[in-house]
């Protein structure tokens, strides 16, 4: 889209630049609204409702100057974006219309998740959440453990042998080792059950702290592996992970509004392979 047709054509810093003649509307001495009427261009009302709208798309670091500043620089912006467009001769470009579409449509859909999440996001449900994932779950054990790995079953036989004969473990994984833990002494870190391959983890579940294991075979090829050490996870307090069951409950509440209203919908859509997708970006189809 071409500079100029930015919605917002000004800078609050040069909002002022534009010199008109203004009449003062009379004081307005009952409460505000959103519709109470602030200016008039030409017989166009400009209301608090505009104003509002407008300083919620204004950068953070707009948001915080004082509101009398942010009042009469938004106020000069909407009058001199009005002056503008009824000087506009002829029909509006095309964009203006699909862009207050998309608008519309995206302004009621987040207003229609707003409330979607609202209905879903009690604190009952949090705590049902954080009962279920977390507290009822227990405490689950975790490993610490440093693996070598190799392609063959000759070559982890071999390092099998030299650590049997008193080699360094992290020494040899920097050596020989070609997972991406290698430079760091084959060291995994910590991991729970689940999060590894099945017989590396099985593997890692026989061994006692610094015990090292035989070749164990993977997709990835062939390990050996020590365990480090092994604790029981802490149960995280329910502020720790208020977020996290947030944001799941959020993703599923609207996940599961919009598949039911897929299944009771009718949509066509064209795909791609039947349509040519590069004029995705020819802006000139909706420049008319």
């Amino acid at each position: 889209m071409p500079q100029f047709r930015s919605i917002l054509l000004g800078t609050l810093a040069a909002s002022a630049l534009c010199v008109t003649m203004v009449t003062p509307l009379a004081a307005q001495d009952d409460g505000v609204s959103a519709q109470t009427v602030v200016a008039d261009v030409n017989g166009t009302e400009i209301t608090m409702g505009h104003l509002i709208l407008t300083r919620a798309k204004l950068p953070p670091q707009y948001q915080e100057l004082p509101d009398p500043v942010l009042y009469t620089a938004l106020l000069d912006q909407l009058v001199q974006q009005e002056l503008l467009a009824q000087s506009l001769e002829g029909e509006a470009p095309g964009f203006v219309a699909l862009a207050l579409e998309n608008e519309e449509r995206n302004m009621i859909a987040a207003d229609v998740m707003e409330q979607v999440v609202g209905d879903a996001l009690t604190v009952a449900a949090i705590e049902a959440r954080y009962e279920q994932d977390y507290a009822s779950a227990g405490a689950t054990p975790e490993y610490n453990a440093s693996h070598i790995l190799v392609e063959t079953e000759e070559e982890a036989l071999a390092l099998a042998a030299e650590i049997e004969a008193g080699a360094d473990f992290g020494a040899l994984a920097k050596e020989h080792s070609t997972g991406p833990s290698g430079p760091n002494g084959g060291n995994l870190g910590w991991f729970g059950e689940g999060m590894m391959v099945k017989p590396f983890e099985d593997a890692v579940k026989t061994l006692e702290p610094g015990a090292v294991s035989g070749p164990i075979q993977t997709q990835f090829g062939w390990h050996l592996v020590q365990l480090n050490d092994s604790r029981d996870s802490q149960i995280p307090p329910l502020d720790d992970v208020r977020n996290q069951i947030t944001d799941q409950i959020r993703n599923e509440a609207v996940a599961a509004r919009i598949a039911e209203l897929r299944e009771s919908a009718v949509i066509t859509r064209v795909e791609p392979d039947k349509i040519d997708a590069s004029a995705l970006s020819d802006y000139s189809l909706v420049d008319e």
